[in-house]
This record gives C-alpha cells, sequence and structure tokens, in this order.
C-alpha cells in the first residue's frame, strides 16, 4: 500500500491539464536511528535552547529568527515578515520547456518524487504526456512550491508513471574549477590507457543497486544486537594500510593478470574473453 501523498495538485502542459499525487521515492525510515539518552539513568535527553551569553535557558515564547548581519548582531525575522514573501501554492506544475534528457548536469539533482495520475479523470491525458516525452527521449521542467518554496522540477517517464527530481539552483552549487584547477596533467602512455581500457572491459557489469550492500548499516543493527543481549563489543585492530604504487605500468599488468586468472576458472565464453583480452593486452605491450 502506498503512503499518502505528500503533496496533490494538477500537471498543465499549455491547455492540457490532469490531476497528480507526488510521492517521496527515497526514505531514511529503514536507516538505524539513535536517541540521546542519560547514561545514568537510561531516560531519553531532552534539549533545550540557552542563551550563549548568559547561559539561562529561554522559553519557547522567547525563540525567534534572526539574520547575522555581522559578529553578534541581529536583525529580527518576525513570522508575519516571512508571511510577506510567502508563496502560495497553485498545487500545479506548469511545464515550461522540453530538455534533451542527457542535457541536464546531474550536479543539479537534489531530491526524487513519483508522480501518479490521482484518480482516473486525466489519466488518459496524463499518460499522453508521459508516452510523448518517453518517444521523443524529452525531460520536462516545470515549478511547483513545496514547504513555502518554490522549487524547478525535472519530469521524465520512469516505468508508468513519472519520476520528478526538484533541481538545485545555480547559487547552491560551488565551482568545480576551484578544485580541479590544480589536478596535474602528466603525459600517459597509449600502452597504460589500453591494459586500464582492458580491465574495465573485464569488470564491466549492468547497473544493479541491488549489489549495493550497505556495511556500515549492517554492522550497526550487529551491534545494537549484541549490546541487547548483554554481549561486549571490541573493536577490530585497524587494518594497515597498502605502500604507494610504486609502477604504475606494473600496477596495471597485475590488476589484469589477477583479474584473468579469476576468469579462467569460470566458464568456456570467459575463458574465450580472457584470452582476447590476454593477446590485446600483449600487443599493448
Amino acid at each position: 500500500m502506498a503512503p499518502r501523498a505528500y503533496w496533490r495538485g494538477s500537471l498543465k502542459l499549455s491547455l492540457v491539464t490532469c490531476p497528480i499525487a507526488l510521492y517521496p521515492a527515497s526514505t531514511q525510515a529503514e536507516k538505524t536511528h539513535f536517541h540521546l539518552i542519560n547514561t545514568r539513568t537510561g531516560n531519553r535527553l531532552r534539549q533545550q535552547m540557552v542563551d550563549v551569553k548568559t547561559g539561562r535557558v529561554v522559553e519557547p515564547e522567547d525563540k525567534g529568527r534572526g539574520y547575522e548581519l555581522s559578529k553578534d548582531r541581529y536583525v529580527p525575522i518576525e513570522e508575519n515578515d516571512l508571511d510577506a514573501v510567502k508563496l502560495e501554492s497553485t498545487h500545479s506544475i506548469e511545464i515550461d520547456d522540453f530538455v534533451p534528457a542527457d542535457h541536464v548536469d546531474e550536479r543539479y539533482f537534489e531530491r526524487p518524487y513519483y508522480i501518479v495520475p490521482d484518480g482516473k479523470v486525466g489519466a488518459d491525458a496524463f499518460v499522453v504526456i508521459r508516452d510523448a516525452m518517453q518517444r521523443r527521449d524529452k525531460l520536462a521542467l516545470g515549478r511547483v512550491v513545496l514547504a513555502s518554496r518554490e522549487h524547478i522540477i525535472a519530469l521524465k517517464p520512469f516505468g508508468k508513471g513519472l519520476l520528478g527530481i526538484t533541481l538545485r539552483y545555480p547559487y547552491e552549487l560551488r565551482d568545480a574549477e576551484d578544485y580541479f584547477e590544480d589536478i596535474p596533467n602528466p603525459k600517459i602512455s597509449r600502452d597504460m590507457i589500453e591494459l586500464a581500457g582492458h580491465i574495465l572491459d573485464q569488470k564491466s557489469a549492468k547497473f544493479d543497486p541491488r549489489k549495493f550492500k550497505d556495511k556500515y548499516e549492517t554492522a550497526l543493527r550487529a551491534l545494537v544486537k549484541r549490546k541487547a543481549a548483554g554481549k561486549t563489543i571490541e573493536a577490530p585492530e585497524p587494518e594497515e594500510r597498502e605502500g604507494n604504487v610504486v609502477n604504475l605500468m606494473d600496477a596495471l599488468k597485475q590488476s589484469l593478470s589477477r583479474k584473468r586468472g579469476g576468469t579462467r576458472r569460470s566458464a568456456h565464453p570467459a575463458r574465450r574473453r580472457s584470452s582476447s583480452h590476454s593477446r590485446r593486452a600483449r600487443k599493448a605491450g
């Protein structure tokens, strides 16, 4: 059974309108969460707001928002001040543009949502919009008001429905050049790139998120289970770090031969693929 819709409204494309419901596509509910407790009594703790100057506890009615103009100088922002800039939700996603699906910089992707028709009325219009986008490999860009803020949202066909992804604004992204400008540009031989390419070929696979295992989450659950059973917890010895690679070409060759050795023990087609990679690697060498 699907959870309650996070947002309900309509999807508009020119004069075509259909009612839709929007559901969060991700959840944190399955992750292990901890509460703050008093280690002496085992009781849960409740946080209090404290004035950093006086050290006194501040009552709820005295709490407010403030914007820091300079060090320890704030301008108070009242609730009615925020109401002056609050956006009224139109409860609609109006499509402004259609762009090629691969033209959106992935750094802008923020949060995914499932979008489905809200009832049978308008389902035909929903399917028409979805299938037209899929046939032309287009991604729709629109605007939606969520939690009093307007978000740019990208829509793309996803199974029988649509996947809506809220996008970050340009001011939320850091400039990549600030991080990449100091990366050196050494001259790499074609042989090294060929060897690395063979390793990539041997490790090529289809994207399967079921292979992703959250080892830390699994360890956390095991830890909680052991603690609840009264068992002691001992931290493992830290692993020794491997030394720096002295010769990149040797490391590539060893990586390739290690993978090739593993494929010899597999089925015949894999042996044939491995042998072809071996011949190409010898030529590259």
